[in-house]
Parts: structure tokens; sequence; C-alpha cells
């Protein structure tokens, strides 16, 4: 069983329905799925870009990317319908408790001038995503082999109905968010 799972298991749940007031097992909020996704801007002009994206976040998830395709064409962006846009990845289970793991124990930390991140990413239904500048923060993806440094979103789902249930969920799991 993967460590984090079992510290939220073992640990977290019985934090949360105590200081959350939960009467209910079931009503204690779990993360749901990880979402993994890159934009690819210049995949109009190249769209051999998509391919290295691809096998990129591949390495970084532990799981196959899917290429995304436009669903519109946008003239003034020169897009037509189902040109390749982007990759992404869904995580549950094992692979997601792994990612998060590797995320805030080891990713987090190598980026520069690092503080913690913002509170203020949540959705308002207890969703929280932020945005990563470089993806070579993640010791999978090999500095010589990349072409371009790309940025790269994280969308982590969770069953909290709000999200103050959701930042004690996350911040109980090791998530480093700044001091307000």
């Amino acid at each position: 069983m993967e460590p984090l799972k079992e510290y939220y298991a073992n640990t977290c749940r019985p934090r949360l329905q105590e200081s959350c007031g939960f009467k209910n097992t079931m009503e204690i909020p779990r993360i749901e799925k990880i979402v993994l996704n890159m934009g690819l801007g210049e995949a109009v002009q190249n769209p051999k870009v998509v391919e290295g994206a691809a096998n990129e976040l591949t390495l970084i998830a532990g799981q196959k990317a899917v290429v995304t395709r436009a669903k519109k064409s946008i003239a003034g962006f020169k897009l037509r319908e189902g040109m390749p846009i982007g990759c992404r990845v869904t995580l549950r289970g094992d692979r997601m408790y792994h990612f998060l793991s590797r995320l805030i124990n080891i990713a987090l930390p190598r980026v520069r001038d690092f503080r913690g991140i913002s509170p203020k990413g949540f959705d308002g239904r207890g969703n929280y995503s932020l945005g990563i500048r470089e993806h070579i923060i993640f010791p999978e993806v090999d500095y010589d082999k990349i072409d371009k440094i790309r940025g790269l979103n994280i969308t982590i789902v969770t069953t909290a109905k709000t999200d103050d249930v959701a930042l004690s969920l996350l911040k109980e799991l090791g998530m480093p968010f700044k001091k307000k």
C-alpha cells in the first residue's frame, strides 16, 4: 500500500472527523483524482511538439498521456477542429497517492524561491488547482533530453463540499500552503 494512502487512512481521517465534526465516516473528504494537463499553444504550427510533451507527461505521471484535440475551429488562432493542442493524464488510486507524495516531498521543494503554494486555488466546490511553470522540477524528466521547458496544470479533485474542508484535507496530507 502507498505510504501516503496509509497515512491518510490511519492518521488524517480520524483527525478530519474530529476537527470537522463528521458523524458518518463516509462524510470524511478524500481525494478522488488528480488531473495533469499540459496545454500546447505552439502545437498549431508544429504538431510534433505534442508527442514530446505527451512522452514527458507520461514520465511524470507514470501513466500514458492522452492527446487532447480542439473542439472548435478558431480562425484568430489558426486552429481547426480536431487539431492536437495538448495532453492530459487522470490519476486515481495508488498512482494518484504516489504522484501526490512525489509532488509534495520532491517536486515542489525544487521550485526556485519556493515559499509555499497559494491557498487561493480552490474553485468553490472543494477542488484545488495549481500551475507549475517548469515541468523540469520532477526528477523523472531528464534535463538534457527536453527540447523546451513547459508549464503544467495540476487539479486535485476532492469529495469535500466546501473549500475550507478541502484546505484542511490537503493540509493534513502535507501540502505546503503559504501562511495567510
